[in-house]
């Protein structure tokens, strides 16, 4: 395969087992193939213990495969010497902004990572005000961390990444801890990233309405991809989502009642819009 063809992210026959004691314990992996392609805005869902966060952690070289191959850019994971390579092409966002909050000064924080590059003071500062300004907060570069809301923090840990220039952002329940605001805030970024600047994005989440956002929709249960394509075609299947162990969106959860209740609607619907055009549609034919 060609390095224009290449994917951002794969897995081939992937594997993980954490070990306990020294002795092989939970598998959370088993025979993960998957291929990202450049540009792709990718949700991961899955109930708690499915494996979305320790597939997450491949993509940034946090862990290494028990079995199989993890690709980033090409560049194979287990490759010891090429490790910094995979965290500048693939930059995590964590649950907990305040435990990637690294200075006292918002600013500070953005340029630890260009600083650990070794780039002269000058690009620094222009990384910094570029990565600032995408993410929204280009006058708080002389905040306190600690002022700021939760929502407002986890825009500097994504100025933080932006910083390092990846091709490939990952953010694994970056929304689990605020409050609706703050997930909209992020989500909003995460969207313009992927749109504007066509960097990859793989978005672990366990919140349905967000992944609703994303080009492609993965589904994890047991520690394989059960599920796999456009979000329309996923959460049409409310009832297979329910047998994994997930929540339907809202509008899909209605729709399935309507149906319960006799009122035949489109399976497709997945937005507010949607459903209040169906249900005119439904009224002036009834």
């Amino acid at each position: 395969m060609t390095a224009m063809h290449e994917p951002a992210l794969s897995c081939e026959n992937v594997s993980h087992v954490y070990q306990k004691n020294d002795e092989l314990g939970n598998r959370a992996l088993t025979n993960v193939d998957l291929a990202i392609k450049k540009g792709e805005f990718v949700a991961v869902l899955g109930h708690n213990g499915s494996g979305k966060s320790t597939l997450a952690k491949h993509f940034n070289a946090l862990l290494q495969p028990t079995g199989g191959v993890v690709l980033v850019k090409g560049i194979d994971t287990r490759d010891g010497k090429r490790v910094w390579e995979v965290h500048q092409a693939a930059g995590m966002v964590f649950q907990n902004p305040d435990n990637q909050i690294v200075a006292t000064v918002v600013e500070e924080d953005v340029a630890f990572g260009p600083e650990n590059l070794g780039l002269e003071p000058q690009r620094i500062r222009r990384r910094v005000d570029d990565a600032l300004e995408r993410v929204g907060l280009k006058g708080f570069a002389r905040k306190e961390p600690h002022m700021l809301s939760g929502g407002q923090k986890q825009r500097v840990a994504i100025a933080g990444i932006l910083a390092m220039r990846p091709e490939i952002v990952i953010l694994d329940e970056a929304t689990a801890m605020l409050d609706p605001v703050g997930r909209r805030e992020v989500l909003n970024i995460v969207k313009g990233l992927n749109a504007d600047f066509g960097i990859t994005i793989v978005y672990i989440t366990h919140f349905m309405e967000e992944a609703l956002h994303a080009s492609r929709v993965l589904v994890m249960n047991r520690g394989r991809i059960v599920m796999d394509g456009p979000p329309r075609g996923i959460f049409t299947d409310g009832a297979r989502l329910r047998a994994y162990g997930l929540d339907v969106p809202q509008m899909v959860e209605l729709r399935m009642r309507l149906d319960e209740a006799g009122i035949r609607l489109p399976p497709s619907i997945l937005t507010v819009e949607e459903m209040a055009r169906a249900l005119c549609r439904y009224i002036s034919t009834t």
